[in-house]
């Protein structure tokens, strides 16, 4: 079969590898469609990849052969890929099994390999069936809502202004959910147009220029000088985290989506005299890729506007260096086998 292979030496490339030879407990899955994820590039950029290692997990595909001692599942299921977990260490007990550290499996991100290839093998506990009516192309963005959804999760909050701040995937993913959920106004800032674009497209009650227009200004304006009740921060920019809090209104939250890997300056006392809380995503569930799907089965939620390059497997080396190592692209999206 075909497969983008990383290696060390040269980055990206097409090769020609085996097809996973399947365990007795294992299922084979044909690979519909793969999105090329931030993390993809961050792991790529690392250099800590191994030799030789297949990325990507944002995927939907459809089961063609099952183990011997696989029960219960079929050829012919359409599914969505998530990483296993034990649901008995303490992560798991608090309700955070992207968190668990027993025995945990994961395609593309961790020990198996992943979907940027024609076939990929996985345990069952990692499948979720694709509800009717929902295409290949929105299942393998249902992990990338599913982000976005935790965010809102974490934020322990179920309306109110909410502010995004950067328009990448993630960002114009919580724009939507946010909208969906019943959070309003929804605003995002965002200084690239055709993402801006998207954004109203997706529902937002208004969306703002961070380099030519007046932020300050713009939040005092739109929340009558309260400020956003929950603040997004999914930029990736260090001063961004500066920019949620001073944005936030007295005892709002400022979530913060993004990875920051560096040191960041902030100003303590606004904690003091805003009373904010402040708190970290990571990752998402089982359940909001349920959740996901099923807003994609009742229409509320279609992703695709996100996908600015739809391409074919073969097209992904170059596509990375011209559209997403330049960031020119804002959704790579990859035909691999059969859409449906």
């Amino acid at each position: 079969m075909k497969a983008a292979v990383y290696r060390k030496e040269t980055g990206l490339g097409i090769e020609n590898v085996p097809v996973p030879e399947l365990d007795d407990d294992m299922v084979l899955v044909k690979v519909a469609n793969t999105g090329f994820c931030g993390s993809d590039h961050s792991m790529i950029e690392s250099g800590m990849l191994s030799d030789g290692y297949i990325l990507g997990h944002e995927t939907s595909g459809v089961i063609t052969d099952v183990g011997k001692n696989v029960e219960t599942i079929e050829p012919g299921m359409r599914v969505v890929i998530r990483p296993t977990f034990c649901g008995r260490c303490r992560d798991c007990r608090m309700g955070k099994p992207y968190f668990c550290s027993h025995n945990r499996r994961s395609i593309g991100i961790g020990d198996l390999p992943g979907a940027f290839a024609e076939y990929i093998k996985v345990y069952p506990q990692m499948l979720i069936p694709i509800p009717e009516g929902v295409d290949s192309q929105n299942a393998a963005l249902a992990e990338l809502f599913a982000a976005a959804l935790h965010g809102v999760k974490c934020s322990r909050k179920e309306k109110g202004a909410a502010l995004v701040i950067g328009g990448g995937p993630i960002g114009l993913a919580l724009v939507r959910l946010l909208k969906i959920i019943g959070f309003a106004p929804v605003a995002l800032s965002e200084p690239l147009e055709e993402k801006r674009v998207i954004a109203e497209s997706f529902g937002a009650d208004g969306v703002i220029d961070p380099f030519s227009e007046d932020l300050s200004a713009y939040v005092f304006k739109t929340t009558e000088g309260v400020g956003f009740e929950t603040i997004f921060e999914c930029s990736g920019a260090a001063a961004a985290i500066q920019t949620a809090l001073d944005a936030a209104a007295r005892s709002g939250t400022v979530c913060i989506v993004s990875m920051h890997f560096g040191q960041i300056n902030i100003t303590p006392t606004t904690f003091n005299f805003k009373e904010i809380w402040m708190t970290g995503s990571y990752s998402n569930t089982h359940e909001e890729n349920i959740q996901c799907l099923k807003w994609m089965k009742e229409g509320q939620l279609d992703g695709r506007p996100l996908i600015t390059d739809l391409i074919a497997l073969e097209a992904l080396p170059r596509v990375y260096r011209e559209r997403i190592h330049t960031g020119k692209a804002i959704k790579v999206m990859l035909t691999i086998g059969d859409e449906f």
